[in-house]
């Protein structure tokens, strides 16, 4: 079922074999409640616990495809959620520094972290918005909520050289890409329309 939802991805144009290698690997069932079990493997978002969703795998794939994640690349994730995009960022053999606001799924998956054998680097009950300047610089920042503008402090977070992708929007957001050119300057790119959950400000 894994290598059929690899096939249905190429299908979309994900064609970064690394990504697809973390598709046929990672078990999608296990981040998932058990009634949703037998749609785990179908290229849909399903809803988990706290009101939230496990991504579309193609939009796992198209998101990490653009983060370009190399072995020990340091990789700051804005929520954690299921943990589903942690398990394929830690599959490139990323140093993920993973960050989730909603308490009842943080403490779920840092549970299931632990079960699985999951190891990322740190997992922070927090704010998305803010990151974590303590750890920063960071090769590749990735959220996985929508974000009506591009929080300034993920920006000074990332590398020269680095990758943001982020969904840029209200109801509907923008796949985007920034690539930080030097200190002051940043390249940004667009890719098409996506949904996600909304990314919330001062939660805790």
């Amino acid at each position: 079922m894994r290598n059929k939802l690899a096939e249905v991805l190429v299908g979309k144009g994900i064609a970064d074999t690394k990504v697809l290698g973390a598709i046929k690997t990672i078990p999608r069932h296990l981040f998932m409640d058990s009634s949703f079990e037998g749609h785990a493997y179908q290229d849909k978002a399903f809803p988990i616990a706290a009101d939230q969703t496990i991504s579309q795998p193609y939009t796992v794939a198209f998101q990490t495809q653009l983060l370009q994640v190399r072995p020990g690349h340091k990789v700051l994730e804005i929520g954690t959620g299921s943990g589903y995009q942690t398990a394929v960022l830690l599959h490139l053999k990323a140093k993920v520094y993973t960050i989730e606001r909603q308490q009842e799924l943080f403490k779920k998956t840092k549970l299931f972290f632990g079960k699985m054998g999951y190891r990322p680097k740190k997992t922070v009950f927090g704010d998305g918005y803010k990151g974590l300047p303590a750890d920063a610089p960071f090769d590749s920042i990735i959220v996985t909520a929508g974000a009506p503008e591009v929080p300034k402090a993920l920006m000074a977070q990332l590398k020269v050289g680095g990758r943001l992708v982020i969904p840029v929007g209200v109801n509907e957001q923008v796949m985007t890409l920034y690539i930080r050119k030097s200190e002051k300057e940043f390249e940004k790119k667009e890719f098409g329309s996506f949904r996600f959950v909304p990314l919330l400000e001062n939660k805790n």
